[in-house]
């Protein structure tokens, strides 16, 4: 057993009396697709609906530990807009410590709502910049003035051993092992905990948004990267750069073992699993399970585990998920539509749809010429090929259409 490994042992015996271990489930309708024995990490049922109270605990734990007798325990400090905040809230009322909870003012009040119920009067939330790094600066900046204690969400060596509990209970549930494990990656706290921990006793592949894919930058560059931009979608592993320490634990992995998902494509999967399996993930929870759709070929057979490592979905995202999931499904397009300005017209057009086919949106923009308007129209139907059926027929009654569901300027303003 590495000194690492008994670390991380220790600390998942420590948080049992503050919070049970995770279900690791097997899933039926993942393991009969893919042909393997798919078991999910259910790391959304925390009690902060997320795996980062793990960290904030260890670290916490060993920060106060320190304390001389008679001492008095520092401030704790961070800057989070999400589940960071609620696990350093949730484990702040715990531990019975003052801590400051820096979020951007743009932060969903849901989000400050349950970092506030979490940490209760233990905790002081601080609403500063429009954006994360301005956020970051100004608790660093705070934390430096007092003297507090900053804790970062993932590079911090005490952050990754508690992560690392996750591996802990997967290896004691299973008796070992698994063949495979597949995990989100954002700035590296997980994973880093996780691969330090394992080895090579299990293969393992770490996922990525595309628009945030920071560890995979920073393999193939051999040195953590920023990012110029970040598509904040899946927030939780949505990350500009991966940590120095994180990093310093991964840069062994081959940059095939760092694989990165459209975030469309995510949208698809927390559709399915809600609908399917009635479990809700928030994108970057289900990053491993949507990384099952490219690992077909490596996985059958085997014993894979998906580490779904957040639910904290606010359901007024829902709307969009669906529609980018139509989107990318190609179920759902929207289309410029030249519209003769005569009586019948929209009559005529509207023949042409199939028995599949339904508007989803209908707006004049403008008339263009004297006889025609702009019309915008979103349609939606059973089948993707469907599409191919209606823009033929579209052609051939000589109406003048164009497909701007992929054209992210025109679809920014007017979809």
């Amino acid at each position: 057993m590495s000194d690492f490994q008994d670390r991380a042992r220790t600390a998942e015996a420590a948080m049992r009396p503050v919070f049970d271990a995770t279900p690791l489930q097997r899933n039926e309708h993942l393991s009969e697709r893919y042909d393997a024995n798919i078991l999910l990490k259910r790391e959304d049922l925390t009690p902060v609906r997320s795996y980062k109270l793990r960290g904030a605990f260890n670290a916490m734990r060993k920060v106060l530990d320190a304390v001389p007798e008679g001492g008095a325990a520092p401030i704790f400090v961070c800057a989070s807009a999400g589940n960071h905040a609620q696990g350093v809230a949730f484990m702040c009322r715990h531990f019975g410590v003052e801590g400051v909870i820096y979020m951007p003012v743009t932060t969903p009040q849901q989000k400050i709502g349950k970092t506030q119920t979490f940490g209760g009067d233990a905790i002081r939330i601080e609403l500063t910049g429009d954006y994360f790094d301005i956020t970051l600066t100004a608790a660093q900046a705070y934390c430096a003035k007092i003297g507090g204690h900053f804790l970062s969400p993932f590079d911090d060596e005490d952050v990754i051993e508690g992560q690392a509990s996750v591996a802990v209970e997967i290896e004691r549930e299973l008796g070992g092992l698994p063949d495979h494990i597949v995990m989100p990656v954002g700035g590296g706290g997980l994973s880093a905990g996780v691969c330090s921990y394992v080895g090579d006793g299990s293969d393992v592949t770490l996922v990525e948004p595309e628009g945030g894919a920071c560890l995979n930058a920073a393999l193939r560059a051999g040195t953590p990267v920023r990012l110029n931009h970040v598509n904040s979608f899946a927030d939780g592993a949505a990350v500009a750069q991966v940590g120095a320490r994180t990093f310093a634990r991964l840069q062994h992995l081959d940059p095939g073992q760092a694989i990165t998902i459209a975030e469309d494509r995510l949208c698809t999967t927390m559709i399915e699993m809600l609908n399917i399996e009635g479990i809700v993930l928030e994108p970057a929870g289900a990053l491993a399970v949507d990384a099952l759709k490219d690992m077909r070929n490596r996985i059958k057979g085997k014993t894979v585990v998906c580490v779904t490592s957040g639910g904290n979905f606010d359901f007024e995202r829902l709307p969009e998920v669906k529609e980018r999931a139509q989107r990318y499904s190609g179920v759902k397009k929207y289309f410029i539509l030249r519209m003769p300005q005569r009586p019948g017209a929209l009559k005529d057009f509207l023949s042409l749809l199939g028995p599949d086919d339904d508007i989803a949106r209908f707006e004049y923009l403008k008339k263009s010429a004297r006889n025609f308007g702009s019309v915008l129209i979103g349609i939606e139907t059973a089948h993707e090929e469907n599409f191919a059926r209606l823009q033929a027929t579209l052609r051939a009654q000589d109406f003048e259409f164009r497909d701007i569901t992929n054209d992210e300027v025109l679809a920014e303003f007017l979809i």
